[in-house]
């Protein structure tokens, strides 16, 4: 562990490991406001998913069950956006924030409801397994990067390919150009027949979905240790927000945001052992407190959304319509 070689390919795989959540929830959120809307709800959302997806998963000795029931479970949560805020015409910000409330409210109610018979993980061999690193052929042999990009879980193959997915899918399809077209201007969508009602519902209840893997995700790093006042979540999901505008609406982009956000999320549990070995450059780590540290990532998401809010629109990824309701009468 002093080895400084040994300190530095660990800090660099578990900025990988511990923030891939961060990248199912921003991905999940650039499908939803890519439609126009723009939901707070990340956190709930991949709470709901996190809780029900380990709950199945371990009934079943199954991780691809506890994936799909995740990513089912947060799709509700989706749907009953798309329910509220498209076809009631409910205000989204309001919306998803009250999705954020209600999905740790169940959170909360099914563990604790559950209480001593809560499913230890390490009697899940399937989820054990699933979540343990799966080493690349020929690419996990390269030095350093071999241990931090192609030495991790399938998981977080997954969370990787399904970020490049959806920005081709997004960039290169006819339904994702039109899903663009809808969230830049849904009266023009309209007008030339894309069914506005129906893109909405399918993408906000995919992108929900996909949140709802980054639950499910956090759920086997924490070996589904629940417990009765803190979240697996964490605060993820507002990062996430946050990490949509820093990657520009980009999923591709949305990669690299993860890793920047998680080297300050890393660091706080890794600038001991950083300043330790390395303690002519980084010495001075130890003199840093470790409440900072902690602050890292929160003080970041604020300073992006302060940006965002200067920075001009063009250029920008954002949607023209993004957070307004559609109301076909007026178009």
């Amino acid at each position: 562990m002093n080895d400084p070689i040994n300190v530095l390919t660990l800090f660099l795989f578990n900025i990988v490991l511990v923030n891939i959540p961060l990248l199912y929830g921003t991905t999940g959120e650039i499908v939803v406001e890519k439609a126009g809307s723009l939901n707070l709800g990340v956190e709930g959302t991949m709470a709901v998913g996190a809780i029900f997806g380990y709950l199945a998963g371990c009934m079943t000795n199954s991780l691809l069950v506890g994936l799909a029931v995740s990513f089912l479970a947060a799709g509700l949560c989706g749907l009953l956006f798309a329910l509220l805020t498209v076809s009631l015409q409910a205000n989204q910000n309001v919306t998803g924030l009250t999705i954020t409330t209600f999905g740790l409210g169940l959170y909360f109610f099914v563990g604790k409801g559950i209480g001593e018979r809560w499913p230890a993980m390490t009697g899940a061999s399937a989820l054990v397994n699933g979540f343990a690193p799966k080493e690349l052929p020929l690419l996990s042999k390269i030095p350093l990067l071999g241990k931090v990009f192609f030495s991790q879980n399938l998981l977080v193959y997954l969370g990787v390919g399904i970020a490049a997915l959806i920005w081709w899918y997004l960039s290169y399809t006819k339904t994702g150009l039109r899903l663009r077209a809808v969230g830049e201007n849904p009266g023009a969508a309209d007008s030339v027949g894309v069914n506005i009602l129906l893109y909405k519902y399918i993408h906000l209840v995919a992108g929900s979905g996909i949140m709802g893997l980054g639950g499910f995700y956090m759920a086997l790093y924490m070996s589904g240790s629940f417990e009765g006042s803190n979240c697996w979540i964490n605060g993820y999901g507002w990062i996430a927000i946050a990490l949509v505008i820093f990657a520009n609406w980009n999923p591709l982009m949305a990669i690299g945001g993860t890793l920047i956000f998680g080297f300050f999320n890393t660091l706080q549990i890794y600038s001991g052992p950083l300043a330790g070995a390395f303690p002519g450059v980084l010495g001075w780590l130890n003199a840093v407190p470790a409440q900072l540290f902690k602050a890292l990532p929160f003080l970041i998401t604020a300073i992006v959304l302060v940006a965002s809010s200067v920075r001009k629109r063009e250029g920008s990824g954002q949607p023209a319509a993004l957070g307004l309701n559609y109301f076909r009468e007026e178009r």
